[in-house]
């Protein structure tokens, strides 16, 4: 139920839990899911931990812009007493709908944005360029997309530095992209938003999911922990043609997925669990510096053993 992809292919899980209880129930099956995908071993005696202090991030702002194309961050979150996207009725997907109404009109009176439903996405904006006609076949394969476009929408924020999406794969995700490939203010959003909402969430009393073993929890295994995944988009043309790619990747705990552009790649990190969104980024952050010094040598048609980093 792991499949582990080629340099230019992401790794991806193949089950999904209906509830936070199921990683309870059936902790044999996805302890194990989560111990192969992330190459962690999930005790209750390790607690997992979260940092949202975006400024014990080091560097993110300063990739070489010739290299650098692009940045995201998106961080996915469950609310308690209700089933996952992939189990929850037509009933709890209208609840969950209003609640991320209401949370989202009072975080629009600091930070100014507009919800618009699926129905309204099927059309183009002026201003606004996500269009949706329908369903992505991701959330067809997964049961998702039931009753579809029924309780689902996308607030924008006015300033184009965030968005949140509501029952897609996750009750909730965030996701701020930044097109100056400014890792650090992208994941300075998140962690300001995420605990925004989560205070809010709290204030209507359904926090957000929380086991102390397994940190946030989300219907994926492939996401636990943090919910969190950082990625750059990176021209690399010359390393992905590289034999040790795949070693370094997996040195570095990083993942690389091809963009359909000749060259260009997405590096992300693989393991959300273990590390705090800090040291998870952070891994992002040096590991796309890496990757762009190992491009610069080949270019010049130097080698890059001296560059590799010992073992993870």
């Amino acid at each position: 139920c792991v499949r582990k992809g080629q340099p230019t292919g992401a790794r991806a899980v193949g089950c999904l839990a209906g509830d936070a209880q199921s990683y309870i129930l059936f902790c044999d099956f996805f302890d194990r899911i989560i111990e192969s995908y992330h190459g962690y071993k999930v005790t209750t005696d390790i607690v997992q931990e979260s940092d949202f202090n975006y400024d014990n991030l080091k560097g993110g702002d300063d990739f070489d812009q010739a290299y650098a194309m692009s940045c995201e961050v998106t961080a996915g979150r469950s609310i308690e007493d209700y089933c996952f996207p992939t189990h929850c009725s037509r009933g709890e997907r209208r609840q969950l709908f209003t609640l991320a109404k209401t949370v989202l009109e009072q975080l629009g009176e600091d930070l100014p944005g507009k919800l618009y439903s699926i129905d309204e996405l099927s059309h183009e904006s002026e201003g606004r360029r996500v269009v949706m006609d329908s369903p992505p076949l991701s959330l067809i394969k997964i049961g998702v997309a039931r009753d579809w476009p029924d309780a689902r929408a996308l607030w924008l924020v006015r300033d184009g530095t965030l968005a949140i999406w509501v029952n897609m794969e996750d009750h909730v995700k965030l996701v701020s992209y930044r097109s100056d490939a400014c890792l650090q203010e992208a994941f300075k959003t998140i962690c300001i938003n995420v605990l925004k909402l989560e205070t809010l969430y709290k204030k209507l009393r359904h926090p957000f999911i929380w086991k102390p073993h397994l940190g946030w929890v989300v219907s994926s295994p492939a996401e636990v922990g943090t919910g969190l995944k950082a990625s750059v988009t990176v021209n690399l043309l010359h390393l992905a043609e590289n034999k040790r790619l795949d070693d370094i990747l997996d040195r570095l705990r990083l993942q690389m997925e091809a963009t359909g552009c000749p060259g260009i790649y997405k590096i992300s990190n693989l393991q959300t669990i273990g590390f705090n969104e800090v040291e998870l980024t952070q891994l992002v952050v040096d590991g796309v510096k890496l990757l762009i010094r190992m491009e610069k040598r080949l270019e010049n048609n130097g080698g890059i053993d001296d560059l590799v980093p010992a073992q993870k």
